[in-house]
């Protein structure tokens, strides 16, 4: 089986068009202590930032392969917001609730122990977050 280049980046730009495209507003999970991910503190609360993505509330927004970027006024002051893409857990729609959240580690299948057993899958593990 050939290697394949991680599903999430596509998913987040495919549902972030489709919460827009239904004149809604894409907001992101994302996990503030991942490395890389750049954001004010005071938007952190237990470890974790909902950020609004929406074209209205930020400028410059980039959802690239690698990073989700943007800049935003925080309190009043402009930031510019640098994501990893896999520190994004979740994108959903504020008004609503639909959209999607991501398995905290899917950017690597099940691959062989040395011993050549297979890993223990784990439980996904999911809450809701309002």
């Amino acid at each position: 089986m050939s290697d394949m280049t991680p599903n999430r980046p596509y998913l987040l730009r495919a549902l972030y068009d489709w919460i827009s495209d239904n004149a809604m507003t894409p907001h992101i999970l994302v996990d503030a202590d991942h490395e890389g991910v750049d954001v004010p503190e005071q938007a952190v609360q237990k470890g974790k930032v909902i950020l609004n993505i929406d074209r209205a509330a930020v400028h410059n927004l980039e959802l690239g392969n690698e990073l989700v970027s943007f800049n935003a006024r925080f309190s009043g002051h402009r930031y510019g917001v640098t994501v990893p893409v896999e520190a994004v857990l979740a994108i959903y729609s504020k008004e609503n609730g639909q959209g999607m959240m991501f398995a905290q580690d899917d950017e690597s299948g099940p691959e062989d122990d040395p011993d050549g057993e297979k890993p223990k899958m784990k439980r996904p593990h999911l809450r809701v977050v309002k």
